[in-house]
């Protein structure tokens, strides 16, 4: 595999994406000029941004990057208190990366504060940590969604509020495994779960989620999740759905970040041959090379609203980043 290469390419696209959005969070860029659409505040997916400039850090072992990864890490600091469990994602790869990592200690006060305010909404009547109402969702119903358990289970549970984590994802175990293919969001009221119309059933990114926490869960609570990660890998179609379509001569849209979250995932479950797989594909198909090299495109944000569907995403490149460097040996899979 041309892991090196690509990782080099990759640190080469940061650096020009540092210097196109200067002061604001990178979202999506598009697939032929490479410009960024960017966010004040990061929206959901701030701490993959600086997640990725703490892996720089970690791999350059440049001084100077390690302060630009402290610089943005403070950054992060609205995200301890905003109503979105997605402030899982945005602790655990943005503030907490740093300091796992070895390249910031910045991060560390914030993680903690902000699972502590993340565990106290949990809802005992539903048995979740509800979506909450920082993105214009209701407070009521009760929202639960599979991308609210990626990044908030090894968070919770590496704070101390492993139980907190367990129950969250034990309902969703529960609600969200359809009788023929995952429901990725639900809504609870009356003492029931109905599924939502977004994301619907099929969505590219559901099972990539699902895997990841399970995977994180089997590190963090319980081998048994592990366990079932990998049954559940057996009943999907292999490669997935969500990797580039010439890999399976199928007519499909393409998310090329579903990929990359699921080869995380693949790491963390040992499945080094299968994440290797994935990785061979996106490297060898979709990270773009010439004028502007170390781009991962033809990923899909929201394919209902036609919104950034070819596109460079930022967590695609964090998660390909990460895949890339722990089938280097450069981290450790239970580091991040």
């Amino acid at each position: 595999m041309r892991a090196a290469a690509a990782l080099g390419s990759i640190l080469d696209s940061i650096a020009v994406t540092e210097a196109a959005v200067r002061d604001r969070f990178p979202l999506y860029a598009e697939p032929g000029t490479g410009e960024w659409t960017t966010t004040r505040r990061g929206s959901w997916v701030a701490g993959f941004w600086v997640g990725q400039l703490s892996l720089r850090a970690r791999l350059t072992r440049d001084a100077r990057h390690r302060e630009v990864s402290e610089e943005w890490t403070r950054r992060l600091s609205p995200a301890a208190a905003a109503d979105t469990v997605t402030r899982g994602l945005t602790l655990w790869y943005g503030a907490a990366a740093g300091h796992r990592l070895g390249v910031s200690e910045s991060g560390h006060q914030l993680v903690c504060q902000g699972a502590e305010q993340l565990a106290t909404t949990f809802d005992a009547e539903a048995g979740i940590l509800p979506w909450g109402t920082a993105f214009n969702d209701p407070a009521e119903p009760v929202i639960a969604r599979v991308d609210g358990l990626a990044g908030t289970i090894p968070l919770l549970a590496w704070t101390g509020a492993g139980a907190v984590a367990e129950r969250h994802l034990a309902t969703h175990l529960q609600v969200c495994s359809g009788p023929a293919e995952l429901i990725p969001a639900l809504s609870f009221a009356h003492g029931r779960w109905e599924p939502r119309a977004e994301p619907a059933a099929g969505w590219s990114r559901g099972e990539a989620w699902l895997l990841l926490a399970l995977a994180d869960a089997g590190l963090w609570l319980d081998a048994e999740y592990s366990r079932r990660a990998v049954e559940l890998l057996s009943e999907w179609p292999w490669p997935p759905v969500t990797v580039p379509a010439a890999v399976r001569g199928e007519p499909l849209v393409l998310d090329t970040s579903a990929a990359s979250i699921m080869a995380v995932a693949l790491c963390k479950l040992g499945c080094a041959d299968r994440a290797s797989e994935l990785v061979e594909v996106l490297v060898g198909e979709h990270l773009s090379t010439g004028e502007s090299p170390g781009r991962l495109v033809n990923g899909c944000y929201d394919l209902s609203r036609g919104l950034a569907t070819r596109h460079e995403l930022v967590w695609g490149d964090f998660f390909l980043m990460l895949a890339l460097a722990i089938l280097s040996g450069e981290v450790d899979p239970a580091e991040l």
